[in-house]
Order: structure tokens, then sequence, then C-alpha cells
């Protein structure tokens, strides 16, 4: 009896996934962004890792974005060296404007020097943003005469190597959290 209460013990639950899966994938739309080297890029066509996890945001987002984008870069550091090689990042602008690629650099720099940061036109951004079933708008402008750009999902996508959205986390899931689920993610594969 003593040693089915130690094999009991020792055994651990299975780890639950805290993201959504998404039982009917999204196909990324093959409309070519620029990465932050001027070289163009297309969620549809070029993410050959077998994971791609994608957020849409801006560089001067004040609350969801760095958050996000810290949980990410936390949660690549929490990831053994073979899952991190299996593993991208792609931040996509929502503010095209001013965010252009050495902003872009800059910014995903802070995080992570492995990133990837996409900008374009906002019509392109948007109709990338449509094929995985993110909201990206133009913004709305201020009596300042700024813009709130508060207007895009923040919600992380992960991308499989057939270009597809299979699962998706929201601005509150930690980097433990995507830690664990990028793990699955590659396990299951």
């Amino acid at each position: 009896m003593l040693v089915g209460l130690v094999l009991t013990a020792c055994r651990s639950e299975p780890e639950t996934f805290t993201g959504s899966r998404l039982t009917k994938p999204y196909d990324a739309a093959d409309i070519a962004l620029t990465d932050t080297s001027g070289t163009p890029y297309s969620l549809g066509a070029d993410t050959t890792k077998p994971l791609t996890l994608v957020f849409f945001g801006y560089s001067s987002c004040p609350d969801y974005c760095p958050m996000v984008m810290n949980n990410l870069a936390a949660a690549m550091n929490r990831l053994d060296a073979a899952d991190r090689k299996r593993v991208d990042v792609v931040f996509v602008t929502t503010d095209p404007a001013r965010d252009d690629q050495q902003t872009l650099r800059t910014y995903l720099d802070g995080y992570d020097k492995g990133f990837i940061g996409l900008t374009g036109d906002l019509e392109s951004i948007i109709d990338v943003g449509d094929s995985l079933h993110v909201y990206v708008n133009d913004g709305v402008k201020l009596p300042t005469g700024g813009y709130d750009l508060g207007g895009h999902s923040t919600i992380t996508l992960a991308l499989d190597s057939r270009h597809q959205a299979v699962a998706l986390w929201n601005q509150e899931t930690s980097s433990t959290e995507f830690a664990s689920d990028i793990h699955t993610l590659l396990t299951e594969k």
C-alpha cells in the first residue's frame, strides 16, 4: 500500500493546454509584407519553422502590446534550446505610418533580437489580419491630432508549418503558460 501511495504521489497530472485550439484552422493569406531588413515576408508562404507565433500590435502601444511581447520573450527564454530553434515570433504592426523598418527593429530588439517584425501598407496588414480573424482598423483621429490605434485584436496565434493558425491565446496569457503550450504543440508534431 505504501508503494502505491508513493507511486501515486510521484505521478504528475498531465499539463493542460491554456490557449484555445482551433478545430477549423485559419489559413494565413499569402500577402507579402516587409520585414525589418526590407525583405518581403508572407505569413502564408514564409513561415518555415514548425511553429510561428504571430501578434498584431504597434510599438507605441501603452498597455497590451508590451505586456504580450514581454510574455512571449520570457516564454522563449523558458524553452530549451531544441524547442526554441523550432519557433519564430512575428510582430505585425498595426501602425505602419509610424512603425517603419528601423522603428520595428529597435522595438523588437528590446524583447529578442530574433523576433521578426513586419510592416507594409495598412490595407495589406488589414487583409492579412482578416485571413487570421484578427481585427485591425485604421485608427480614429483624436481632437489632439493624433490617432487612437487601439483598434486591433490582442490575441497571439500559433501558425504551423502549413501556414495555418492552429491555436490562439489572449492577452492575459503568462510566459509560463505560453512556454508550456508551445512545448505541447511542438511535441505533437
